[in-house]
């Protein structure tokens, strides 16, 4: 694996994050099976095997970038070899000492190399110093390469929101506790 450098995004990376491919492939996808009775809700994720390679959306729309990225308390930009690889946005919620992560972009060529393991780890280390004690992971629920890569850096299930993005795709969130 090549050298990653983390630094925060500067307004001329801008330009160049909005022509990553956003879109992910994948061959499996979580499924939300629930059952209810008078005194009992179950609600069960299930990891289906989809019978070809499924090619998706990003739920936000990159275009958006241009006009939010000042918003987010902290923007990380990943380079890989001097070109730009991958991001990372988060916010704070102060009274529940919690950092939410809520865009982690890893452009194709760049996939599969521990770009976005490192962006977290650098999302990690920033929060901790800040006195935050949780970190949050918004996930797409069709992102399995994302949920594998929440399970192998040890961040927990922490529930799920159907309807939560504009497209209508669930969300899972993931959760550390940070030590």
């Amino acid at each position: 694996m090549a050298e990653v450098e983390i630094r925060p995004a500067v307004s001329s990376d801008i330009s160049t994050l909005e022509k990553f491919d956003h879109t992910i492939e994948t061959t499996h996808v979580w499924r939300v099976d629930g059952s209810t009775t008078k005194d009992r809700i179950a609600i069960e994720l299930n990891e289906v095997k989809l019978p070809r390679v499924l090619r998706l959306n990003y739920p936000r729309r990159a275009e958006l970038l241009r006009n939010t990225w000042t918003r987010h308390l902290l923007f990380l930009i990943a380079s890989c070899e001097g070109s730009l690889a991958g991001y990372l946005t988060l916010d704070e919620d102060n009274d529940k000492l919690l950092a939410v992560v809520h865009d982690l972009v890893v452009n194709t060529p760049f996939r599969r190399q521990g770009i976005a393991s490192a962006l977290v780890f650098s999302a990690r280390d920033w929060v901790k110093k800040r006195g935050m004690t949780r970190m949050l992971l918004e996930i797409p629920a069709k992102n399995h390469a994302m949920v594998e890569m929440a399970r192998k850096l040890r961040f927990s299930h922490a529930g799920q929101v159907d309807n939560f993005y504009q497209n209508g795709d669930m969300v899972l969130f993931y959760l550390s506790e940070l030590k």
